[in-house]
């Protein structure tokens, strides 16, 4: 399961920038990694671990701006279409990195 946080946050003043600042840094150490400019993605190994980390993001949201999330199987996101550009090959983002005990 892929947990997908999109956001698009102002960044008017500094106060918009420190929490836009401090909310992709969570995103990091919450173990999301960005797939392109404020879209970031997290594997998670169930829908319930995702929900969990889904509430956890919800807390930290800064309360300007707009942030979505998506669940996707690893299927869904094996599907993805390039339509331009090429893939990243890093291992955080392939269907590799899931290990299942």
């Amino acid at each position: 399961m892929r947990l997908m946080i999109m956001f698009d946050l102002p960044m008017l003043s500094s106060t918009d920038r420190r929490n836009y600042r401090r909310f992709r840094k969570s995103l990091i150490q919450e173990g999301f990694f960005m797939m392109q400019f404020s879209v970031y993605v997290r594997v998670c190994p169930s829908s319930q671990n995702a929900r969990a980390i889904e509430q956890r993001i919800a807390a930290i949201t800064p309360k300007k701006g707009l942030v979505q999330s998506v669940m996707l199987t690893e299927k869904q996101y094996q599907a993805m279409h390039f339509i331009s550009g090429e893939p990243n090959k890093d291992i955080l983002n392939s269907a590799e990195r899931t290990i299942m005990i």
